[in-house]
């Protein structure tokens, strides 16, 4: 039931925390699964004190313990250490602190560890987390590298040496974390980020030593496995030996066996480079040389054909073929014209044998009246007419006018 309090009426400070404290006591004993971040162990007092972190999200909880619980647990739980813990909830209200009473502690053994990490991976590649699709190429040279390891570690001289000896001119940006413990996940998460908004860096090595399944926890943590997913820079992954498996190796884009190996993936050999510049140039020589002895030899070919040897032979026949085709031409053009000259001869000939003016030339002669029209029997004695002979025209009047039959040749 909610207290009735207002402005005029406020509870004091010591009602709030009972009534807290009342609440929270009316929670049953719980189960609670986490990491152990810290351990404290006070003098002079029977209870152990933990904080024992979440495994995803950044959360954590004030756990108190017996000492002769805590002491009598084996494997002993140390920083770092996964564990369930059934506990009933306290709120201490002279401080206003909450914590967890523990009843018991059990460490998760490895092959409860193995069985939650094999049900967190079917999980995730049930999400397609490890879908070779999702994998990103990395950069041939790389001009930034983005490092995630342990400060002054041996990884991260392998990984730096490595590379600066495969192309001296790489540069790292390296962002340190814890690479084992409790802090080991969230430090490394922020690493990634980091690197990731850097618009410089174009692939990221998270890089760390061996060892054993236990320290290696922290690089199959859910969130930090997510964030490598979501990341837009290509993650290498060189977590342990070859031998070694954690699920970062599953989500990132390249796996390394070591972090020595993820140099030599990362960033290409310098000398392997140039010897294949130098075999690619003697490729290149050798094939040009090949095109212009094959373009010479075919030249050679050519300037060795009569028709280049000496053009002028050619010209030579071909004018002695164009005068011969140019006097067949004359030839038949002369033919022709004599052939169409004596056809125009003779039709010139019949149509003037067919004309008026050589039937007058023959002796006839045309007679018209001083009207023009052709004089017949019908004209009169004493009429002007002209008289049209084959070479002149003639004045006269006629005199008499005769009839002649039909029979009459005259």
């Amino acid at each position: 039931m909610a207290l009735e309090t207002s402005l005029a009426a406020p509870a004091p400070v010591r009602q709030i925390a009972l009534a807290v404290g009342q609440w929270v006591d009316r929670l049953g004993v719980v189960w609670v699964e986490g990491q152990v971040a810290q351990v404290n162990r006070r003098q002079g007092t029977q209870t152990v004190f933990l904080t024992l972190r979440d495994s995803l999200a950044d959360i954590s909880l004030s756990v108190t313990c017996p000492r002769s619980l805590f002491d009598a647990l084996t494997p002993p739980v140390v920083e770092g250490a996964s564990v369930v813990v059934q506990a009933k909830p306290t709120f201490y209200a002279p401080r206003g602190s909450f914590s967890l009473a523990a009843r018991d502690i059990r460490t998760v053994g490895l092959g409860e560890l193995l069985a939650r990490l094999e049900q967190r991976r079917q999980l995730l590649a049930a999400e397609g987390l490890f879908d070779p699709a999702r994998k990103r190429p990395l950069p041939f040279l790389p001009g930034t590298i983005g490092l995630v390891t342990a400060p002054a570690s041996a990884a991260e001289r392998d990984v730096v040496e490595v590379a600066r000896r495969r192309w001296p001119a790489v540069r790292f940006a390296t962002r340190y974390a814890a690479m084992q413990g409790p802090r080991s996940a969230a430090e490394a998460i922020e690493a990634v980020r980091a690197l990731d908004a850097d618009p410089e860096v174009e692939v990221i090595v998270i890089a760390r030593g061996g060892g054993s399944v236990e320290d290696l926890l922290p690089f199959s943590d859910e969130g930090l496995l997510r964030v490598v997913s979501a990341c837009r820079t290509p993650v290498v992954s060189a977590i342990g030996h070859d031998q070694d498996s954690p699920l970062l190796d599953l989500v990132a884009d390249v796996r390394a066996a070591t972090p020595t190996d993820a140099a030599k993936l990362v960033v290409p050999d310098m000398a392997d480079e140039l010897g294949r510049v130098r075999q690619t140039r003697d490729r290149l020589r050798r094939a040009m040389l090949a095109r212009v002895e094959r373009e010479q030899h075919l030249l050679a070919q050519l300037r060795s054909r009569p028709v280049l040897r000496d053009p002028r032979g050619g010209l030579v026949e071909r004018s002695d073929a164009v005068r011969e085709l140019r006097d067949r031409a004359r030839r038949a053009l002369r033919v022709r014209l004599e052939s169409r000259s004596a056809d125009l001869a003779h039709q010139r000939a019949r149509v003037r044998a067919l004309s008026p003016l050589e039937t007058l030339r023959r002796g006839y002669a045309v007679v018209r009246d001083e009207h023009g029209h052709l004089v017949d029997g019908t004209a009169r004695p004493g009429a002007t007419v002209r008289i049209r002979v084959a070479d002149a025209e003639l004045g006269a009047t006629l005199d008499s006018v005769t009839a002649l039959s039909q029979e009459d040749p005259a």
